[in-house]
């Protein structure tokens, strides 16, 4: 989504370079079909990363080679559990300010910053839980050996692949919907906004992006539903997920009327959540009339 949505906002960019580069991205991968990019990008992984033996070292503690991409993990601690909840304090915290500094902006008419002060108020409140939780920073860090890499946490070639290959494919048809969206609020409202002297980044925060929301949301969850769907393919770059698993117990029990209506209500539940989810979302930015 962010990726779609920056790649949006620059098609419509004064910057004639940005624009055609942000133009050639949205062509080039949304006319190739999902499944043959998610089997390039599996094909690339394994072509361009070293064997195990010869894993990338890109920072201290992880390694990336062709058996995946491995990090250092936390070892459980009941510290961990304070930092979570440090998180969800925050969040909680961060969008009653976020409401506070909407209901300021529109008795006053100034406009107070909401990004910066909610990222600061999460990160405090994870950190006054990590303090709370007797400060843990107990690692789990990965040690390569002559054969292969053991310990911490790791992502298989295939999960990179499968999550690239969406991404990316799924950030072309976001950023046409951004773009489609911004196009459709009415150009008087770009001249009110100038006229009152707002820079351009003011005009996307305050004028066209809210604007523009409520044509991007029924589209943008056809997208969101897609990528549900599309995640299926996952099963033709040999990654294990459910199509895949359900497959391979079909083989074992040959119950296939079984196994397959089991994967027919998982997509279903997901995307009827996924519906219901951007549903109340689109209610609640719809315009009310009175």
């Amino acid at each position: 989504t962010v990726l779609g949505t920056v790649i949006g906002i620059g098609r419509l960019s004064k910057n004639f370079l940005l624009r055609v580069v942000c133009t050639a991205y949205v062509e080039l991968f949304r006319n190739i079909p999902v499944l043959l990019q998610l089997l390039m990008w599996y094909l690339l992984l394994n072509e361009l990363l070293p064997p195990i033996a010869e894993a990338l070292n890109p920072a201290p503690g992880m390694y990336l080679s062709k058996g995946g991409f491995t990090f250092p993990m936390p070892v459980w601690s009941p510290g961990y559990g304070l930092m979570l909840a440090g998180a969800i304090g925050g969040t909680a915290l961060a969008w009653l300010y976020r409401r506070w500094a909407q209901r300021q902006f529109a008795l006053t008419g100034q406009a107070r910053a909401e990004l910066w002060p909610s990222l600061a108020i999460i990160v405090v409140g994870v950190y006054a839980g990590w303090l709370l939780g007797g400060a843990p920073t107990t690692l789990d860090v990965p040690e390569k050996t002559e054969f292969n890499v053991i310990g911490g946490g790791a992502v298989t070639p295939e999960f990179l692949a499968l999550t690239l290959g969406l991404a990316i494919y799924t950030a072309a048809f976001i950023a046409e919907i951004v773009r489609s969206g911004i196009q459709a609020v009415p150009w008087g409202q770009i001249e009110a906004a100038n006229s009152l002297g707002l820079t351009r980044k003011r005009q996307l925060q305050l004028v066209l992006l809210p604007q523009a929301l409520r044509v991007i949301i029924p589209p943008m969850t056809n997208q969101y539903l897609n990528l549900t769907k599309n995640s299926s393919l996952a099963v033709a770059v040999g990654y294990p997920d459910l199509v895949s698993i359900s497959n391979t117990t079909l083989n074992q029990t040959g119950r296939a009327v079984e196994c397959i209506t089991i994967i027919m209500a998982v997509y279903l539940t997901l995307s009827l959540s996924t519906a219901a989810l951007m549903n109340w979302y689109n209610a609640r930015a719809a315009i009310r009339e009175r």
